[in-house]
């Protein structure tokens, strides 16, 4: 049992996905699972590049040794120490005991505390931009801590300009058959997933991701292979490096309104949608309305990274802000967003601090400005509300031109 693909000459992808998982890292919805990549260069040295998780150990093992075809294996390069991609390190050395290990100080301190195993005499330690000849192949190594690891490297094979980006340009999603972007209705089937998969994994640490993608900047890259989800190259590679270059600068990819809202009886419910409606009439297009009680808020996150304007609305609980909205702010803090344009509509019967609360978070976040006036209702809109909805609306047309 294998399943290998040939990515580029004696390149080849030994990866798999697992589709039972329902949550990534105990957190994350999946609808399709995740894929895991990991890849074995064959020339006068062989090389694999990351494992896999524990969960598809079995067909890693066996498709690396097809890769293999009969050889050794020399090195073992570890751009990531997170167990979803380190698992398999231990068998590995089980199996070849003369493997290098190659990583930097972190990452074998961090294997030190996954592991209680002493292959001390197997580390390879490399610095930023060492290099490593195979024969055919030569490996450069770029250090990019917190993407989203202090630990994390590149891998960049020179002779087929290939990046092996560890976390970096991952999605969510098993593979659907073909091991590249090109291979499947990638916008459709993946642009959603690798934003959330983003913003949710790696969004804040845009700082971190400019650093990695300026010092790559002088080198010519045909082929963008991560940790998860499919390979890129082509017109695909030119699509996802213009994504990473708006959400790491945390730039909106749509010049619209996201509401987000939680009602519990309607009447909140009842203000968005009239807003909404009035901003439609006035010609504004590309809207999108969530209720934050029916999403899981990775998915709330993902659209606060593509919209430019974003409407909050929550009523009162507990004299303080709703739960779920009290917790999407402490994630878009914890998050690092910045740069958006924020309108704020509350609703309350006797009172409380929810004004207090939702501003003491935005006043976290980088960049950020207060479109109008805050949209205040006691229980229910009502007809008298309307003069104050309709300055709204225009305030939020107008920071849209």
């Amino acid at each position: 049992m294998h399943n290998t693909h040939e990515i580029s000459p004696n390149i080849y992808w030994v990866g798999g996905s697992e589709r039972r998982l329902s949550r990534f890292e105990n957190m994350f919805p999946l609808n399709n699972g995740i894929a895991y990549n990991s890849f074995v260069i064959v020339d006068e040295k062989t090389v694999l590049l990351d494992t896999v998780d524990i969960s598809i150990s079995d067909l890693f093992l066996a498709n690396v040794k097809h890769a293999l075809n009969g050889r050794t294996l020399d090195y073992l390069v570890i751009n990531h120490m997170e167990p979803d991609h380190c698992a398999n390190i231990v068998s590995m050395i089980r199996q070849y005991p003369q493997l290098k290990l190659i990583g930097n100080t972190k990452t074998f301190q961090f294997f030190e505390q996954f592991y209680d195993v002493d292959v001390k005499s197997n580390y390879m330690i490399v610095k930023d931009q060492d290099e490593l000849n195979l024969g055919q192949h030569t490996l450069k190594f770029y250090t990019a801590a917190m993407v989203h690891w202090p630990e994390v490297m590149m891998t960049y094979e020179k002779s087929q300009k290939i990046l092996f980006s560890a976390d970096a340009f991952g999605t969510f999603g098993g593979l659907n058959g073909g091991v590249f972007a090109d291979e499947c209705d990638y916008v459709l089937d993946y642009l959603s997933e690798s934003r959330r998969y983003y913003s949710n994994i790696v969004g804040k640490f845009g700082g971190p991701v400019q650093t990695i993608m300026n010092k790559l900047s002088n080198q010519e890259i045909l082929m963008i292979c991560p940790l998860h989800g499919p390979l890129y190259r082509g017109d695909d590679l030119g699509l996802i490096l213009n994504k990473y270059e708006q959400w790491s600068t945390y730039r909106a990819e749509v010049k619209s309104v996201l509401f987000i809202y939680a009602s519990m009886y309607n009447n909140t419910e009842v203000a968005v949608d009239t807003l909404a409606n009035k901003l439609a009439r006035l010609g504004v297009k590309n809207m999108k309305i969530m209720d934050v009680s029916q999403y899981d808020l990775s998915y709330v996150i993902a659209e606060v990274w593509k919209y430019s304007n974003i409407v909050l609305a929550t009523p009162t609980y507990n004299a303080d802000v709703f739960y779920k909205i009290h917790s999407l702010l402490h994630e878009m803090a914890a998050l690092n967003v910045q740069n958006r344009k924020f309108s704020l509509i509350f609703n309350s019967s006797w009172g409380g601090k929810t004004q207090e609360t939702v501003m003491s978070y935005l006043d976290k976040l980088k960049n950020i400005s207060i479109v109008g006036e805050p949209f205040n209702i006691k229980s229910a809109y009502k007809d008298h509300n309307e003069s104050e909805l309709d300055a709204l609306a225009k305030d939020i047309l107008d920071s849209l031109k």
